[in-house]
């Protein structure tokens, strides 16, 4: 299992917005995320967790196939050919309703219904 280190844990550190891509019955299912949620969660090494809010069709989606991708990226992280660098973080994800990662979520974000937890697989910069 690949981690999230280095100029993609930077990355991460430094975005403003995650977009996230689940596949669905009609091809892509593309939602969001702030930056600022993610982090206030905590990155680990090889899992993301953000509040679910609503998310009910990548909740849909990720019931019938859990694959997941997040695209991060930040004009603050020097990339490899210019100003700014993006990762792709690719790996398997669930919706939470109940537990200890549940409880956790609510605690700082109490609107949220649940948590998305996400557990990366693969980690690739974007040249």
């Amino acid at each position: 299992m690949t981690k999230i280190e280095g100029v993609c844990l930077d990355v991460c550190e430094a975005t403003e917005f995650v977009t996230i891509v689940t596949i669905g019955d009609n091809g892509p299912h593309v939602v969001g995320n702030w930056g600022d949620y993610m982090r206030a969660l905590g990155i680990k090494e090889n899992m993301i967790i953000f509040p679910a809010g609503r998310y009910h069709q990548t909740e849909k989606n990720l019931s019938r196939n859990n694959r997941i991708q997040l695209l991060v990226a930040s004009k603050k992280v020097q990339g490899s050919r210019s100003a700014g660098q993006g990762c792709l973080i690719i790996g398997t994800a669930e919706i939470l309703n109940s537990g200890d990662i549940v409880e956790a979520v609510k605690a700082k974000f109490p609107w949220a219904r649940g948590a998305m937890v996400i557990h990366v697989e693969d980690v690739k910069t974007q040249l």
